[in-house]
């Protein structure tokens, strides 16, 4: 290390300089931490908590045990010590990074129990086995009835249909059997107890039927489609898909809208081969109202359907008993199925618009309100921006309606994952971990009871969220936008912008005597949505958490005290060498400050007349004194003129300088004494005044006086 020499004339060491100012750094923190704790014994020490006694150690595994056990240890590290082997696949002239095939291995591998609500693998194999099903529901009736499947194109619709079959019994023989169930409220995921649930289901017989190859019949009879007829028997597999993709969508009034309006094709296409069925089996073009073989034969009879099926008109009248009967019933079914259609599609978008239905009729309520009591145009207009711009940024104008149909516990779980981050960086509420070991915040459970209660309301530009004067009852959480905080001598000055994520209003919730009064005004700089919790609300959950509450208010203590602080001035050069061992010089007090309170000559003046009255003073005390040994003296003067004078000598009185320490009262009762006189004579005793401490160190010296007759010569 490099020694300077310093201005004053001695060298200091920097290194033992710096670890000197390091240690009283620390002196002078420990000693502050434990001033507090003497103050306020709520806080706990700052001493580390004894850590536990090691427990005793288990035997020794035997030799073979242990060997197995560190190669295993060994081969975990050796998996763990090796990097990821890079990947690439190789395409002309670009090479791609892609993950290994172990990884899509693990992801793509089966499980032993499938949870059928959350399992996302799950809900994409019932879309391709709800593939496999609508295949064999649209192209069945259609092969059966128009002769669109020859014998040259026989393979091609055979290796679809062998495609879809597999799809079947893969769902048949492993999906089904894995997929869990209820039992008297518990969640079964054993492998026997889900297949024998599975097989003794209505829905196991169903999928079994339709599995049947009766494909067989191929050789005895040609490829007749009407022989896989029993593949329409999975429907319930179709609508199991339907309910858990309705259930993962954010919007599934959309996708019921779409499944919707294919009843309605399927119906239609079910429509047209039935009449291209009744068209062949009365002769294609024997009458005006069958189907007469022109055209595209497919297009031409859904025509027919969609127009018989709406109940449009202006089709050719049937004219034999088979046709009429036929047209009637297609009547009376189109009005029956059609009704039926169109109800469902009124209740799917009835419920997509119900939010936006009751939001309208909440804003047309409130407008006929103000309307009725002329309230004015300004204040009506800032009420319809609160419902426009409430609505568009959370889609409904109070969340705790949506909430109070959930458990309590869901209503919890919820909160947290909203609310718990933004309240968590309050200093006031911080929550202790349980790895804590000084447990310095709060109650985590009083936290979760806080996020249940709070609030969240709307401002909008330019409202006032608090204003100077007020007593403070609420604290304010910003969850979106941004508030502006006023001051100056006039209060329109900003004096500082908050942001999401920063509170205000805290310390008004743990202040005593009815709660401070604010000391600015804070107003929404635009919209704003902040949470509110009042002071009633958190005293009801601290009912219950009295080491919380008692927390709180130290640390309330302390905000207070921070935020009181003065904004901090320039950098103080702190000195250097041995002068930093000793503390900052103390202020003036504040009654020595208002005593001396002049300046320059005045306040000298005043030091000066202080002198003076505390001298003045001193000299009272003396002049008392020396009444009282001049009384003293006069009577041993009396008591020696009746003793006979051996020798004549003059003898002056002694006066002490210092004060006496107890000061005897003159009797009351007592009548006053002659002034004292000095008289000059010759006495053979001598006088000795002495003072002495006292035995109790409150009062001070003792003054004795004592009376002794001279020695003969």
């Amino acid at each position: 290390s490099t020694q300077e020499p310093t201005p004053s004339g001695f060298q200091t060491n920097q290194y033992a300089d710096a670890q000197l100012q390091e240690i009283v750094r620390k002196i002078r923190e420990r000693a502050t931490v434990y001033k507090e704790k003497l103050k306020d014994p709520v806080l706990s020490s700052p001493e580390g908590s004894p850590t536990a006694s090691p427990s005793k150690k288990k035997p020794p595994p035997p030799p073979k045990e242990e060997k197995k056990e560190e190669k295993k240890e060994e081969k975990k590290e050796d998996a763990e010590g090796k990097p990821e082997e890079d990947h690439y696949c190789d395409m002309l002239c670009c090479k791609f990074k892609k993950p290994p095939l172990k990884k899509y291995m693990e992801y793509l591998r089966l499980p032993d129990s499938i949870d059928s609500y959350t399992d996302r693998r799950y809900v994409a194999w019932l879309m391709l086995v709800t593939v496999a099903y609508n295949w064999n529901c649209w192209f069945i009736p259609l092969r059966f009835v128009f002769p669109y499947q020859t014998p040259s194109n026989t393979i091609y619709w055979f290796t679809v249909d062998i495609i879809c079959d597999i799809c079947y019994l893969c769902d048949l023989l492993i999906f089904q059997p894995r997929v869990q169930f209820l039992k008297g409220g518990d969640i079964i995921s054993d492998k026997v107890e889900m297949r024998k649930f599975y097989h003794s289901s209505m829905k196991f017989r169903l999928d079994v039927i339709s599995v049947l190859p009766f494909e067989v019949l191929y050789f005895f009879f040609g490829f007749n489609p009407a022989f896989r007829a029993n593949r329409m028997l999975k429907h319930n597999t179709f609508f199991e898909f339907n309910d858990r993709l309705e259930a993962i969508l954010d919007k599934a009034y959309i996708y019921r809208v779409i499944r919707t309006t294919g009843y309605l094709l399927f119906i239609l296409h079910i429509n047209a081969c039935l009449y291209y069925w009744a068209s062949d089996y009365e002769g294609l073009g024997s009458t005006r109202w069958v189907y007469n073989g022109k055209g595209n034969m497919y297009l031409r009879c859904y025509y027919w359907a969609v127009r018989t099926l709406i109940t449009i008109g202006g089709l050719p009248e049937p004219q034999t008993l088979f046709e009429i009967v036929f047209q009637l019933l297609n009547f009376f079914l189109g009005v029956f199925v059609f009704s039926s259609l169109i109800g469902q599609m009124r209740d799917v978008i009835g419920a997509a618009t119900a939010g936006q239905n009751y939001y309208r009729s909440c804003m047309d309520n409130t407008v006929s309100y103000m309307n009725t009591y002329s309230i004015p145009r300004e204040v009506q207009n800032r009420v319809r921006t609160w419902y426009e711009y409430t609505w568009e940024s959370q889609g409904m104008l109070d969340e705790s309606e949506l909430l109070e149909q959930m458990p309590t516990k869901m209503q919890l779980a919820i909160a947290i994952d909203v609310n718990f981050a933004i309240v968590n960086k309050v200093d006031l509420f911080k929550a202790s971990s349980f790895t804590d070991e000084r447990r310095n915040g709060c109650d985590t459970q009083m936290i979760y009871d806080m996020l249940l209660r709070l609030k969240s309301i709307v401002y909008l530009p330019g409202d006032f969220v608090c204003k100077k004067g007020e007593i403070g009852r609420e604290m304010y959480i910003i969850k979106q936008g941004e508030v502006q905080v006023l001051g100056g001598p006039d209060g329109t000055k900003v004096l500082v912008t908050l942001r999401a994520g920063a509170v205000f209003g805290e310390i008004s919730l743990l202040a005593a005597g009815g709660g401070n009064r604010r000391t600015a005004n804070v107003v929404a700089h635009g919209f704003a949505n902040l949470f509110i919790l009042d002071k009633k609300t958190l005293n009801e959950i601290l009912v219950h958490y009295p080491e919380s509450e008692k927390l709180l208010m130290k640390k309330a203590k302390v905000l207070l005290k921070e935020k009181g602080k003065p904004a901090p001035g320039p950098p103080v050069k702190q000195p250097q060498g041995l002068a930093n061992l000793f503390g900052k010089k103390q202020e003036t007090p504040t009654l020595f400050k208002v005593m001396f309170g002049g300046k320059g000559k005045e306040g000298l003046t005043r030091l000066l007349q202080l002198k003076r009255e505390q001298d003045i003073q001193v000299m009272s005390q003396k002049t008392d004194i020396g009444k009282y040994l001049t009384s003293c003296f006069q009577e041993t003067q009396a008591e020696a003129e009746s003793k006979p004078e051996q020798e004549e000598k003059p003898v002056e009185p002694v006066a002490s300088s210092a004060p006496p320490a107890q000061k005897e009262e003159p009797n009351s009762d007592a009548k006053p004494k002659p002034p004292a006189v000095m008289h000059r004579r010759i006495t053979n005793e001598s006088l000795i005044i002495s003072m002495t401490p006292s035995p109790r160190a409150e009062e001070g010296e003792i003054l004795k006086v004592e009376v002794k007759e001279k020695k003969k010569k």
